[in-house]
């Protein structure tokens, strides 16, 4: 069956329209249907200006479906791929706001650390929705949340959503190689593991309002002591400690 969006007996006449290329301003004319084409005049290849690639970031058909996908896109695809990860660990958690609100608290932190770290969005993030999805599990087996029951559920759980997504292999394991062991840090860890590490320990400090009657120079010390990235520890110091 063939996508509606590029089957042409649904297209009306701006299925073709024209255009100016963004280097040089010559004329262009695009079919509706078309990822790219080439500036007849500066010859750069320019991606279609009103295509959407929205269901391309996550369809594991895309590329069958629109051909070769623009090396812009194609760049930007993984990270993409982060809101429907998002949206599969709502549906799994359900009406358990508690944890979905964690999780996203944990997104957003490493999403400001990833940024500044330059580290893999697309991993940090993903591992990010997904750190704690073994919960459900390790409570229904083991009558328990502790850490380590939590790390041999996630990745079978993180796994199965999104392999339903389409996700590439390569990032769902490593996604998954993070969540199997996000509490316990080793002494070789990779960027995207510290940055999601991090943005864990930020997020749970911050709930349980960690700095109390601390000393504040105790407290710096501690939090240098606990966060692997500069960036991490960077923004802890500046989320735990305004408000003391």
């Amino acid at each position: 069956m063939q996508c509606p969006g590029q089957d042409t007996q649904y297209w009306n006449k701006d299925a073709i329209f024209d255009t100016k290329c963004p280097e040089c301003g010559h004329p262009m004319e695009f079919f509706k249907d078309d990822a790219t084409r080439r500036c007849g005049n500066c010859k750069k290849k320019i991606v279609n200006p009103k295509m959407d690639f929205g269901c391309a970031s996550y369809c594991k058909f895309a590329e069958q479906c629109l051909g070769t996908l623009p090396e812009e896109f194609v760049a930007q695809r993984e990270d993409l791929l982060k809101d429907r990860v998002a949206v599969s660990m709502k549906r799994y958690f359900g009406r358990d706001f508690k944890r979905i609100g964690h999780a996203g608290k944990v997104a957003r932190y490493a999403e400001q650390i990833g940024k500044k770290e330059k580290a893999n969005l697309a991993v940090v993030l993903c591992a990010a929705y997904l750190h704690d999805i073994g919960i459900k599990n390790a409570e229904e087996k083991y009558n328990s949340s502790a850490a380590k029951y939590q790390e041999i559920e996630g990745p079978l759980v993180a796994r199965e959503l999104m392999g339903d997504i389409g996700a590439k292999k390569d990032l769902v394991e490593e996604v998954c190689e993070i969540i199997g062991h996000h509490h316990h840090p080793g002494e070789d860890e990779s960027l995207n593991f510290k940055v999601l590490y991090d943005a864990d320990m930020l997020t749970n400090m911050y709930e349980c309002k960690a700095k109390n009657e601390i000393d504040e120079i105790q407290f710096q010390a501690k939090l240098d002591r606990l966060f692997l990235t500069e960036s991490g520890n960077l923004l802890a110091k500046e989320v735990l400690m305004q408000d003391n």
